[in-house]
C-alpha cells in the first residue's frame, strides 16, 4: 500500500489543517471522482500559487507583490501597527473592514515547549520598522503564549521607542454571547476589563 497514489493523496491532505483522514479520504474520493473538472483547476491554483505568492519584507504578509498591497495602500493609517500571530489573523481584521493601519505578522508565539524562540519571531523586523509609528495594537491570541509573547514585545518596544502607546484588544463577553454559558476565565477578563455603559 506505501507506492499506492491514492493512499498518498489522502495522506498529504491529513496533514492539512483541521484535515483528519476521514474528512481527506472524502475530499480524495472527490478529487478523483472528475479528475478534469477538479485535479487540474487545484494543481493549476496551486503552481500559481507557489510560483507567485510571497512573504511581505516588510509586515510578513503574503501577497503577490512585495512590499504587499496592504503596506503600500494610501489610505492606510502608517502610525498604527497591528502585532498578529498568521497572516490568517491579518485576512480575518481585514474582513472586517474596520481597522486602517498596518500589520506586522510575528509568525507565532514564544513557546518553550514547541521551541520557539525570539529568535524565530519576526521581532527584529518590527523594531525596525517602529519609526513614526504612534501605537502598537497586540492582537495576539487570549492563550498563555500569546500573552507571554505579548509581554516580551512590549518590552523590546519600550526599552528602543518608550514613547509609543501600547495596546491590546479588549477581552470579555463575545457579541451574542450568554453569560451563564461563558467559561470561568472569560467571564474573570469581561468583569476585570468592564467599562463605563
Amino acid at each position: 500500500m506505501n507506492n499506492n497514489p491514492i493512499e498518498h493523496l489522502i495522506k498529504r491532505l491529513a496533514k492539512l489543517p483541521g484535515m483528519g483522514s476521514r474528512s481527506a479520504r472524502r475530499v480524495a474520493l472527490h478529487l478523483l471522482s472528475d479528475k478534469d473538472m477538479n485535479m487540474d483547476p487545484l494543481q493549476s491554483a496551486l503552481q500559481s500559487a507557489r510560483d507567485k505568492v510571497e512573504k511581505c519584507s516588510t509586515c510578513h504578509c503574503l501577497d503577490v507583490v512585495n512590499p504587499c498591497s496592504i503596506c503600500t495602500h494610501p489610505e492606510k493609517d502608517t502610525t498604527k501597527i497591528c502585532l498578529l500571530q498568521s497572516v490568517g489573523d491579518v485576512w480575518a481584521m481585514e474582513r472586517t473592514g474596520f481597522y486602517k493601519g498596518h500589520y506586522h505578522v510575528l509568525g507565532g508565539v514564544l513557546s518553550a515547549l514547541d521551541g520557539v524562540t525570539p529568535d524565530k519571531l519576526s521581532i527584529g523586523t518590527l523594531l525596525s520598522r517602529l519609526d513614526g509609528v504612534d501605537e502598537i495594537i497586540m492582537a495576539l491570541g487570549a492563550t498563555v503564549d500569546g500573552q507571554a509573547t505579548a509581554y516580551y514585545v512590549a518590552e523590546q518596544i519600550r526599552k528602543t521607542h518608550g514613547d509609543i502607546t501600547i495596546s491590546r484588544l479588549a477581552y470579555g463577553v463575545p457579541i451574542g454571547g450568554e453569560v451563564e454559558y461563558l467559561d470561568d476565565s472569560t467571564l474573570a477578563t469581561a468583569m476585570k476589563s468592564r467599562g463605563a455603559f
